[in-house]
């Protein structure tokens, strides 16, 4: 058995509201983690249309046949439920850990959570199994970890083929969550857009350029990398706008969130990883899911953004906590100094310009090391990381630098 990181989350959260909830990309292990971590709970799914329509038309007989505390697995099914659990938690407000909720349409559930559970819920994400998460069991090589990705199915079952439970996945995720979301004249038009969106992986989102490859309008574009959004599919990551006397860009970049299925969408095979062009932005990715998987677990207040001014100049991320990380992911064992140069050239314009919030950040390049060491003849504190010292990056942003 895997475990988990986020146990002491869920159940500190339990103690202190009335409802949970937990919401993830399908197949992310929500039912999993819960039912072994709240055995005397009892259990429904609305993914079963009879349950989904008792749950809406007669709350009442719903809640007798599964009283709390109860765990309401896929509840984005039943939206008319979150006003009779509000009901019910009125009722005995000093009650808590009465419901938890799981849902995998991100953006429908915030708004439902926001409208009519106000005060009454706290909110914790989900994704796939991190790096760290799997150090226990081991994967056989980071290779083998960035092509089969975080799906705790394809570590439950080592031997399942990746292909295969990808192409499942796409097809259930089609059928269910977009048609749900969204009213898509053709799946097949919108299964190429991920395909082509795959190709654009830890870049620039540029949706007239992706509209015209696929076929569709830039309006339309946007409305699909909304419901990828939405379906937690995909990760936008903002580029950080603070001062430091340059003009930056507005543009977010685009992240998939899971590297195993922009391997299998990118056609990249178990063997041809190392040798393909798209390596360094998978690598990019899955560094970016460990920092959001470590800042989830732990519950950390942490905020992500990239930068790049209007000639170029790009730094892939900068954390912010308490302190500020500039870190630069690379696809390789040994970097040397001109690895740094945009965490070098960052840290020379915040002190140029007297920023308060980034003068004494240190910088980090995430790469394939063995070891953890500090960067020679960088000019500014960088330690050169493996992906296994991403928890240790994030928890430091609460230490005095």
């Amino acid at each position: 058995m895997i475990t988990r990181m986020y146990d002491t989350a869920i159940l500190t959260a339990l103690g202190f509201y009335p409802v949970l909830a937990l919401l993830g990309a399908r197949q992310t292990g929500k039912t999993t983690l819960l039912r072994q971590l709240l055995p005397d709970y009892s259990y429904v799914t609305l993914d079963l249309p009879s349950e989904a329509a008792l749950a809406e038309q007669d709350p009442e007989l719903f809640f007798a046949r599964h009283p709390a505390p109860v765990v309401i697995d896929e509840v984005q099914y039943a939206p008319g439920l979150f006003r009779h659990i509000k009901s019910m938690v009125d009722r005995d407000r000093h009650r808590m850990g009465q419901f938890v909720l799981t849902g995998s349409q991100k953006f429908s559930l915030m708004k439902e959570l926001s409208d009519s559970l106000a005060g009454r819920v706290h909110i914790i994400g989900l994704e796939g199994l991190s790096h760290a998460e799997l150090s226990a069991i081991g994967t056989g090589g980071i290779g083998n970890y960035l092509y089969r990705g975080g799906f705790p199915e394809l570590w439950r079952v080592p031997d399942l083929p990746a292909a295969g439970f990808f192409s499942s996945y796409m097809a259930t995720y089609l059928e269910r969550d977009v048609r749900q979301i969204l009213n898509v004249g053709s799946l097949r038009d919108f299964e190429r857009f991920v395909r082509v969106l795959a190709t654009r992986h830890a870049q620039q989102l540029d949706l007239t350029a992706i509209a015209n490859a696929v076929g569709i309008t830039a309006r339309t574009a946007k409305s699909w990398v909304s419901v990828l959004e939405a379906s937690n599919q995909i990760e936008l990551l903002e580029p950080w706008h603070g001062n430091v006397g340059k003009r930056i860009v507005k543009t977010p970049k685009l992240y998939f969130s899971d590297s195993g299925l922009v391997c299998w969408l990118l056609g990249i095979g178990p063997d041809g990883l190392s040798a393909s062009p798209f390596v360094g932005a998978v690598w990019e990715g899955v560094v970016f899911a460990e920092m959001r998987r470590h800042t989830q677990a732990r519950g950390l207040n942490r905020s992500f953004w990239y930068y790049r001014d209007n000639v170029g100049m790009e730094l892939d991320f900068l954390v912010l906590g308490e302190g500020a990380r500039f870190i630069e992911c690379k696809w390789t064992a040994q970097p040397d100094a001109s690895a740094a140069k945009a965490i070098r050239k960052l840290a020379e314009l915040a002190t140029e310009s007297a920023n308060a919030e980034l003068a004494t950040a240190r910088g980090a390049i995430v790469c394939r090391t063995p070891n953890r060491y500090p960067l020679a003849d960088a000019g500014v504190p960088i330690w050169v990381c493996a992906l296994s010292d991403i928890g240790t990056i994030m928890e430091s942003l609460d230490q005095p630098d």
